[in-house]
């Protein structure tokens, strides 16, 4: 386990977490629109403790908040999404994005640094020519490693709306962007243009009844995307079918138990993740309760379901007033699939095992998570009898949430943002998660 932290302030609070696709590196991004990213240590036989370790490896700024004269609306610098690329070359990319302008960055490594000009001396400016008698061959001397972050594309002006998630397609030439109404389709090297690929914007704005949550591209066919929306279904769409994929091939939606119905029905329904299966089978979403496994080929209703923190449903009028109820969770597979993990509040992250249907809750604090202690169970009571390390529901605390996480892609290995503190845990002793 290994836990970055930094003094708190509204700009240091983690807007996202993301893994590429390696798991070598590790990028979080801030509501201070900074991109942090972390590199994994190799392995040593002198320090046994040490491997695996993440440690940072370059910080840059990625958006400065900015003004919309003509809306005169001030666009925030906060980091919605980081989304990596394939690595082609020695050099790696990612993508990052405000509500507004979509950035491709290029991260390189540099140890090495000519010298020996024939025309200019050792600061780099020119010599006076008639001082050059004679011609030299330069070369390359080693240097301290430097990493270099330059910005190689910026997509703007694509959306009205803010954006809420980006993809990368499996063909590694275009990704996608979604905001509330639209979602845009861009090639990686064409920045003054996108396709529209999506738009549910009603003709009038009054006959608006729901908003795109989260969209993702699935892992192996370049033609197939999802999207969720507030109204808790799901809309797979085939880009084969028509340019414009308004309507979906598969609609994924559960009818609603009347005997759940509330006020807040509605609220707690809204999608806040999808994420598809490494093996592209499968469809994870997170609504405000619930994680959801759904079987690509059934439309009618989830395959699994798994209650995150079902003792917060009468507690949903106070989280209502507080404005939690609104407060948007992601969910993240681990690399065979056969394991998912979600946020909760009090610093809580729950894993739910779906082979066995084992779940556990932890708990990513700094009282809790000492370097390479093992993270007990915790367990939530509601009332009745309590055991001597249960928490009362009364007692949660709701300004600690886990909103954000993500999986290493083949390793037990997982990231989770606690407000402005970054853990790592690693399972060292089992190859599954229990």
């Amino acid at each position: 386990m290994k836990m970055k932290s930094v003094c708190a302030t509204y700009a240091d609070i983690i807007s996202t977490v993301e893994f590429n696709h390696t798991g070598e590196l590790l990028a979080t991004g801030d509501k201070g629109g900074r991109v942090v990213i972390f590199q994994r240590e190799p392995e040593s036989k002198n320090e046994p403790y040490n491997q695996g370790e993440y440690n940072v490896y370059s910080t840059f700024q990625s958006h400065e908040p900015e003004f919309d004269y003509l809306k005169s609306l001030e666009i925030e610098e906060k980091i919605n999404k980081i989304k990596w690329l394939p690595q082609q070359n020695a050099a790696h990319s990612l993508l990052s994005t405000n509500d507004k302008t979509i950035k491709l960055w290029k991260i390189t490594e540099r140890d090495k640094r000519p010298e020996g000009y024939n025309l200019k001396d050792e600061e780099g400016k020119l010599k006076d020519l008639s001082t050059v008698t004679s011609l030299q061959v330069p070369v390359l001397k080693p240097m301290d490693l430097m990493v270099e972050v330059t910005p190689r594309r910026i997509f703007a002006n694509g959306h009205t709306y803010h954006v809420n998630s980006i993809s990368v397609n499996s063909d590694c030439e275009t990704y996608m962007s979604a905001d509330d109404l639209r979602i845009n389709l861009w090639h990686l090297a064409i920045t003054d243009r996108s396709f529209n690929i999506v738009d549910i914007k009603p003709a009038n704005m009054e006959d608006l009844t729901e908003v795109i949550t989260a969209s993702e591209f699935h892992p192996h066919h370049c033609n197939l995307f999802v999207y969720s929306s507030s109204k808790g279904s799901l809309r797979l769409c085939d880009m084969r079918a028509s340019a414009l994929c308004d309507k979906h091939s598969k609609l994924y939606e559960e009818p609603e138990d009347p005997s759940n119905r509330s006020f807040f029905s509605e609220i707690i329904s809204s999608v806040s993740d999808v994420k598809f299966s490494h093996s592209g089978r499968y469809m994870l979403t997170r609504d405000y309760l619930t994680v959801k496994v759904w079987d690509l080929n059934m439309e009618t209703k989830p395959v699994e379901t798994y209650q995150v923190h079902d003792y917060l449903r009468s507690k949903l009028c106070s989280l209502y007033e507080n404005d939690c109820i609104f407060d948007k969770f992601e969910c993240a597979w681990n690399g065979s699939d056969s394991v998912i993990m979600t946020g909760a509040y009090n610093n809580f992250f729950r894993m739910f095992d779906r082979n066995t249907k084992r779940d556990v809750t932890l708990e990513a604090s700094r009282e809790s998570s000492k370097p390479r202690a093992i993270l007990k169970p915790r367990r939530v009571c509601v009332g009745g009898k309590r055991r001597k390390d249960d928490i009362s529901v009364d007692s949660l605390d709701f300004t600690k949430k886990i909103l954000h996480t993500a999986w290493h892609p083949t390793e037990n290995i997982i990231a989770i943002a606690a407000t402005n503190n970054l853990y790592i845990f690693q399972d060292k002793v089992n190859s599954e998660m229990h």
